[in-house]
Order: C-alpha cells, then sequence, then structure tokens
C-alpha cells in the first residue's frame, strides 16, 4: 500500500487469519498490531484464537502465559441488555442476577430445542486443550446467552432483543444467535466492540465477518 497500514487494518488481517486458520500471516500482523497498539490486549488474543483453530495448544499456552505475564490485562466479558428501563448486566457464568435459576432453566430448554435443528455449538472457539464435551460445556453458558434468554424471558415476541457487549463476540456466541433467531423467531441485535450483529431467521447482517 501506498500509505502505512493501521491498527483496525492489521487487526482484521489477525481476524481473517483465524477465519483461514493461517499462522504464518497471523504471526505478522499480530507483531504488527502490537507495536501500534502495546496496551490492547485483543492482539493476543485473536493471536490464540488462531493457534487454537489450527490445533497449536502449546502456542496458545504460550500467548496466554504471555498475556497473564504481561502489563496488559484481557478485559472480562460483560453484556448488557435494558428490560423495562431497567439494565441488566451478565458475565459468564453469571450467578448473582436475581432469576438466575429461571434462566439457566430456559437457556438448557433452548438449546435442547436448538439441538434438534443441528446446532452442536463450535468448539474450536474454546481455548482449552481438553476434550468437546467439555469445551461445550464452557461455552453453554458465555454471558451474551444468558443476556438473550433473560430478553427471550422479559420482552414482547414482537419487540427485538438487544444486546450490548464490551467485546467482540465469539464464534460459538455467533452461530448460536443464528440459530437461537430462527427457532424463537426473534429478531436479535447485538452490539459488540467492533460492530452490529443483526440477527433474522438464521442469517447475520455481517456476512459472516467481523
Amino acid at each position: 500500500m501506498s500509505f502505512e497500514a493501521t491498527a483496525s487494518m492489521w487487526g482484521s488481517l489477525l481476524a481473517s487469519c483465524r477465519v483461514h486458520k493461517n499462522v504464518e500471516v497471523a504471526e505478522v500482523a499480530a507483531r504488527k498490531f502490537f507495536k501500534i497498539e502495546p496496551n490492547n490486549a485483543g492482539n493476543l488474543v485473536l493471536l490464540s484464537n488462531v493457534y487454537a483453530a489450527s490445533g497449536r495448544w502449546d502456542d496458545v499456552a504460550s500467548a496466554r502465559k504471555l498475556l497473564n505475564s504481561s502489563e496488559v490485562k484481557k478485559e472480562k466479558g460483560k453484556n448488557w441488555i435494558e428490560i423495562k428501563d431497567s439494565v441488566n448486566s451478565f458475565m459468564v457464568g453469571e450467578r448473582s442476577h436475581p432469576w438466575m435459576g429461571e434462566i439457566y432453566a430456559r437457556l438448557d430448554d433452548l438449546l435442547e430445542e436448538m439441538e434438534k435443528s443441528g446446532f452442536r455449538g463450535q468448539v474450536e472457539h474454546d481455548l482449552h486443550d481438553v476434550e468437546d464435551y467439555c469445551k461445550r460445556e464452557l461455552l453453554k453458558y458465555h454471558s451474551e446467552k444468558l443476556a438473550f434468554t433473560f430478553g427471550l424471558m422479559c420482552l414482547s415476541w414482537f419487540v427485538p432483543i438487544r444486546i450490548m457487549k464490551n467485546l467482540r463476540i465469539c464464534g460459538d456466541c455467533h452461530q448460536f444467535m443464528k440459530v437461537a433467531s430462527a427457532v424463537t423467531g426473534r429478531e436479535i441485535v447485538v452490539r459488540d466492540n467492533n460492530r452490529f450483529h443483526h440477527f433474522r431467521e438464521g442469517v447475520c447482517s455481517c456476512g459472516e465477518f467481523w
């Protein structure tokens, strides 16, 4: 290019490497990204995702160790949904919400219904070197799934379910929202830190790239 690439350009390239499992280009993009934004933990997380998608678990562990030992700290994922002028927040494995028991039960029922439609979860998006059934359990109660389920319980059927997220939505939750929009017939909007995702009838507005 006739000009220097920006952090967002390197970040987009790095995210694309996860889709195409291109580790070599991902490492180049990550080095450039980290040089421009040394305090952004997202580049190490994205690089870990690339390693995990390629089954390179030793490299995943090295990236996570570097993240933990550096001053750069990964922000915890959090979601918000507004119900009747009240903002409700959720984190993965949330237990403090007063409706938590009902939310978990409804989500379990929904996942069982979705599995009948072929949804099995995308375990490659979990960064732990464990068996697939363990990964499914770890992915099961991600915060956007909890927020969506609460919206499903509380909002009228014709009202879109709108969720705000402080990080980029993971691939498994993205697939979950697509299938959930088809199974429940609900319109879902997720605003993550990168873009709006508008889910309707099993399709997302992002065209599978985010």
